[in-house]
Formats: structure tokens, sequence, C-alpha cells
């Protein structure tokens, strides 16, 4: 089977100081192959092609993202990662640090709890408010000092206040939690059904058009509640994101969900249509 992938490719790293541990995603045991998505043109950008590209994995997701849950209301001061990705809770992202300025912060925070705040930048649209806080998992320390991180993501939060910029980012940050659903948990948990069925859809007719087996696609949700699963169906929209950080951004699990919907349906329109262009002219 195969995870779900937009349609464009990923976005070149504008950091040298950070490079994924892997050059691709690999969520669970169950994609082998990339999955085009449509991207709605406004969201797609120029393809580019640098060495050192930066993917997140989502290979790891539970119902919980942290043992003692923090308040909303919460005011801390983290470090962050001004990075072209978006982490989402849940989400597995590797990284090699190597640049001077981060390898101080890994020192510290080795002596501390372990945490920084992934933040979302672009040259074209700045650094965004909403990032997600990345806590190292596992990490080995080379003797040059460079460090491999295998890191998780956790609770949202929101920038509030720069504390300071040297000799990395430090910021006030609050948290950022979905609001309560206004509807029936059923509504919810039926939305969010649906959406892996679509997933389901775009992942037997995406192997299909590259030669593969069409084979039953197995428990995508794997038993996530609605919010987590929102989280994890947005972390396999790689290659798109400026439409990862609106997902990201939004307060509201209904909304994702039938916003992922959306990006669903069109994508498998599209390769239902790339499909029927295949039968009729096969060479192609």
């Amino acid at each position: 089977m195969a995870l779900p992938q937009i349609l464009h490719s990923p976005q070149s790293s504008s950091s040298s100081s950070l490079i994924p541990h892997k050059p691709y995603l690999n969520p669970s045991s169950y994609t082998k192959t990339a999955v085009n998505f449509f991207t709605p043109p406004h969201l797609r950008r120029q393809r580019r092609r640098k060495p050192n590209s930066l993917s997140c994995s989502a290979s790891s997701f539970s119902e919980k993202h942290h043992t003692n849950p923090p308040k909303s209301n919460d005011v801390v001061e983290l470090p962050l990662f001004p990075l072209p990705l978006v982490l989402f809770p849940g989400a597995i992202l590797p990284l090699q640090i190597f640049e001077f300025r981060y390898r101080m912060m890994m020192h510290t925070l080795l002596h501390t709890d372990l945490r920084f705040g992934v933040i979302y930048t672009d040259s074209a649209t700045g650094t965004a408010d909403v990032g997600c806080v990345g806590e190292v998992i596992k990490h080995e320390r080379l003797v040059d000092d460079r460090f491999f991180l295998i890191c998780k993501g956790q609770e949202r939060f929101r920038v509030t206040k720069l504390v300071r910029t040297k000799p990395y980012l430090v910021a006030e940050v609050t948290w950022l939690e979905d609001r309560p659903p206004s509807g029936e948990v059923e509504d919810l948990d039926t939305l969010a059904n649906e959406v892996e069925s679509y997933m389901k859809d775009v992942i037997r007719l995406s192997n299909r058009l590259n030669g593969k087996p069409e084979k039953e696609v197995q428990d995508l949700r794997r038993n996530l509640f609605p919010t987590p699963f929102s989280f994890f169906v947005g972390s396999t929209f790689e290659g798109a994101p400026r439409e990862q950080q609106a997902l990201l951004e939004l307060e509201d699990t209904a909304m994702r969900l039938k916003r992922e919907k959306e990006t669903l349906r069109n994508t498998l329109n599209y390769l239902s249509a790339a499909s029927a262009v295949k039968d009729v002219f096969p060479s192609s």
C-alpha cells in the first residue's frame, strides 16, 4: 500500500543546519510508494531541486501525545527551530544537526526536557505564529559534535513574544488546543471514517496507476480518536506545507477533517481522470 502525498515535489530546505535522517516519508509498515495528492493552484509551489530537503515522517501516532498536557493559558519559554516543514502532534521527525548554534541548543536541551518548537517558515510567507513541540525521543551525538535526532510531535503552540534571537530563537508561547465539538461525538467519528475511506480509495487507485496490485487497504485509523487522526491525515500531505500549516492552525477538529476530506476528494478525481487517460493511452 502507499501513503498519500501531495502532487508537487517537496520543497527544499532553506537551513543548512538540518538534514532529515531519512529522505522520505515512511509511516508505519503500510507505505512503500507515494500517492500524489491534488493541490489547489494557489497552494502549489514551483518545483525546485536541491539536496538535503527535509521531510517529516508520520510513522508513530498515539492517542496521547504527552503525559502531562499543559493548560491552554500557560505561558512558557521555548527554543524554536524555524524549518520549511510542518510538524504535527504524534508525527515522527528525523533530523541531523550540525550548525553551531543548534548544536548549542541541543547541549542545553540534553540537560533540560529535550523539547523545542518546530515552526514553519519560507521566503514567501515568513515565519508562522503557530507550531508544534518536538520532543527528542532518541539522539546520537557523533565525535564531531553533530547530532542525529528522532523527534516526536507533541502539543501545538502559538508564539506570543520573541524573547531573544541569538544564538538561537527563544519565544514565549501559549498552548493551542481544539475547541470541544459543537455537535454529537458520533458525527465527528463518522466524518473521520469518511476521511479514512477517501484515503483508502486514493491509495488503491494510486497503486493501480503505478502498476501495483490493488490489495485491500488495511486500517489507516488504528483506533485513533478524530482529533489525533486529523493530525495524522494532515501529516501525510507532504509537499504542500502551506496547506499543512493551515490544517495545523485550525482549532476545530471537524473543520480540519472537512478540509482534508475535500483535498482527498479532489485527489481522487484527479487520479480517476489520470486512470481514464492511461486506459485510453496505455503507453503514456
